[in-house]
């Protein structure tokens, strides 16, 4: 297992592409959580005496300011900030849930995994942004609530690629040999099934992130997510649309960090696929 994830660590070090896309992604993970502190105005993000200000490293205002006179780079990197903040946490809650139904149906298989996969078709049919906006009508309107919201129902994915890796596993010597043993079946998903198929999984998680952070974006810019005065990416966008001609700034610059972002988190998760796949070459 050791000279396996050297293997994949090697693979990934020299994927070029994929490690510049991994080092600007914590520089950007650095930015946020720093950035604000760096700025000139030293925490100050409202000057009425400036108004739709355009950006300039001169002045005060690197990223220009609003309508509302509020500084666009530190209400940027909080934007980012929170956006991967929901990205991380909810494809964690869409992960567990994913990993843990999969694991279950393709172990038990049968009527157990035909039922169970029914079910994920039948909410597959639906779209997620619907069950979103019912659990907001239903619990109001929270930023932890938003976390779960959107985890819980962007596991089906995560589920039919578990389930895949399960259905596979099953069928090997060293299950048999657990079965034969006596192990129960919670024990065997917990310490054999589960760590052999973590490799698509950390792949397809790396995936879900930035999806997930599109898809908070969407809907923040339909104004069903991040409410004022907190801001995401998406809020962000969504001001920046309405003042797309007289300050396109505005919508400039929370477009371009979350473009980079997505990009950025898409070649990650592409080089950590090539690096995991054992027949790469090294």
């Amino acid at each position: 297992m050791n000279a396996l994830r050297a293997d994949a660590v090697l693979r990934l070090r020299s994927n070029r592409g994929a490690m510049l896309a991994l080092y600007l992604v914590l520089a950007v993970v650095v930015c946020t959580l720093v950035g604000p502190w760096l700025n000139p105005n030293r925490g100050e993000t409202l000057d009425i005496s400036h108004v739709a200000t355009q950006p300039g490293l001169e002045g005060a205002h690197w990223f220009g300011t609003d309508r509302l006179g509020r500084d666009l780079f530190v209400r940027t990197l909080e934007g980012t900030r929170l956006s991967l903040a929901v990205g991380l946490l909810a494809g964690a809650v869409s992960m567990l849930i994913g990993i843990g139904y999969g694991a279950i149906a393709g172990y038990f298989g049968g009527r157990t995994d035909a039922v169970m996969m029914r079910i994920v078709e039948m909410m597959s049919g639906l779209p997620l942004i619907f069950f979103v906006i019912f659990l907001t009508v239903i619990f109001g309107r929270n930023e932890y609530l938003l976390f779960l919201s959107i985890g819980a129902v962007g596991w089906l994915t995560m589920a039919r690629i578990v389930r895949g890796q399960t259905l596979s596993l099953r069928r090997r010597e060293f299950i048999e040999a657990a079965i034969v043993s006596g192990a129960g079946a919670g024990r065997i998903i917990r310490t054999h099934v589960i760590p052999n198929a973590i490799g698509p999984v950390i792949v397809y998680a790396t995936l879900t992130v930035p999806e997930i952070i599109m898809f908070e974006s969407f809907i923040s810019f339909l104004g069903l997510g991040i409410q004022e005065p907190r801001a995401s990416l998406g809020t962000l966008i969504a001001a920046g649309a309405t003042e797309m001609e007289a300050a396109p700034w505005m919508l400039l610059v929370p477009g371009g960090i979350l473009a980079v972002l997505l990009l950025c988190l898409n070649i990650v998760g592409d080089g950590l696929r090539d690096a995991l796949d054992p027949r790469a070459p090294v």
